[in-house]
């Protein structure tokens, strides 16, 4: 622990980071996006229609006991993101559902190992203040397992709920928030006398932007530890890895983690072939295999995993991705090109 204001309560040593649980050299990592429910299937569809749910609206009824299946299953990070007003006219989805802050408190609590990622926090929603102090606090109690990641909005209708102008939002920072030697005060001056408690667990925390963020190519390489992108064909994802790392390198910085989603549907069938969907696809467990080492050629470090459109049980699947796939992914070399007949495309 870098500081004595707070205890850790992961066994993780001290020189590790969050980001080395999910960036592992040579190997692509997993993680499993929430909610953690089967609503996107036609079983999961009619269960809603029968406990009388909203559209979008997922069952959580099972939340905390899937996690910490999740935990022990060697899955490298849980995933959750920030939809602070649910608009079922124009999106339809909920999201992650709890507040990211109440809810990264509570996964501290319960899991020991996974890392804790936000995709993304919608930083211009929420003072830099506050959103330093609560990342502070569950980087603490997880003993460094927050991987913070940030984003700028893609719901306009959020902004008006709380007086912001939309278009107007990219402009927060924090970093300084989690040094020593004062607060910055917002013009330029820092608050001398002034402190941030607690401290992050190692003095900062890894942060990822989810987008864009409304800023460049060079700013993003500059100034986060990785990129989190929308699902894309390889070529493309390919092409955006490699523009993030050259980036990087320019301005004497390490490789970063690049990072992606992929909605799953895991087949019964380990030899189904990929019927695409958006953002993903229904396959079954060898042909994702080798989808999964196609990315990782591709340039992609860790893959956030979506089963919201699984027909099987979600236990089966975890028990499935600990004892059949995670032992298996991250065998193709780097630099390897994906052959084209092999690849699907999941926009």
């Amino acid at each position: 622990m870098a500081s004595g204001y707070g205890a850790g309560m992961n066994t993780q040593s001290r020189s590790a980071t969050a980001l080395d649980l999910i960036n592992r050299p040579g190997q692509l990592t997993l993680g499993i996006e929430l909610p953690l429910d089967n609503d996107w299937s036609p079983e999961g569809e009619a269960r809603r229609v029968a406990d009388g749910r909203p559209r979008g609206v997922p069952d959580l009824s099972r939340y905390p006991e899937l996690v910490r299946q999740i935990d022990a299953s060697g899955v490298a990070a849980i995933w959750m993101r920030d939809v602070p007003a649910f608009d079922p006219r124009n999106f339809g989805d909920a999201g992650s559902v709890y507040d990211p802050f109440v809810n990264l408190g509570f996964l501290a609590g319960i899991t020991k190992h996974v890392a804790l990622g936000t995709a993304g926090i919608v930083l211009p929603l929420r003072h830099p203040m506050m959103v330093a102090k609560a990342a502070a606090s569950v980087d603490c109690l997880s003993g460094g397992r927050l991987i913070l990641g940030l984003a700028s909005g893609d719901r306009p209708v959020e902004y008006p709920l709380l007086g912001l102008d939309f278009e107007g939002r990219g402009e927060a920072y924090m970093r300084d928030a989690w040094k020593d030697g004062g607060l910055p005060l917002g013009d330029g001056r820092i608050a001398v006398e002034l402190d941030l408690l607690p401290k992050p667990a190692r003095r900062t925390i890894s942060t990822i932007i989810v987008g864009n963020g409304q800023q460049s190519d060079e700013w993003i390489a500059d100034n986060m530890d990785g990129r989190f992108v929308y699902p894309g064909n390889l070529d493309r994802m390919a092409a955006q890895a490699a523009e993030f790392r050259r980036l990087r390198q320019a301005v004497g910085m390490d490789r970063g983690v690049f990072i992606s989603a992929f909605h799953l549907d895991l087949a019964d069938d380990p030899d189904e072939l990929a019927t695409p969907r958006r953002f993903g696809a229904r396959i079954g467990r060898k042909p994702f295999l080798d989808h999964l080492q196609h990315l990782h050629s591709a340039g992609v470090d860790h893959l956030a995993v979506l089963l919201r459109p699984s027909r099987r049980p979600l236990p089966e699947v975890i028990d499935e991705f600990a004892r059949e796939i995670l032992p298996t992914i991250g065998k193709a070399e780097a630099g390897q090109q994906p052959s084209r007949d092999k690849e699907f495309v999941h926009e």
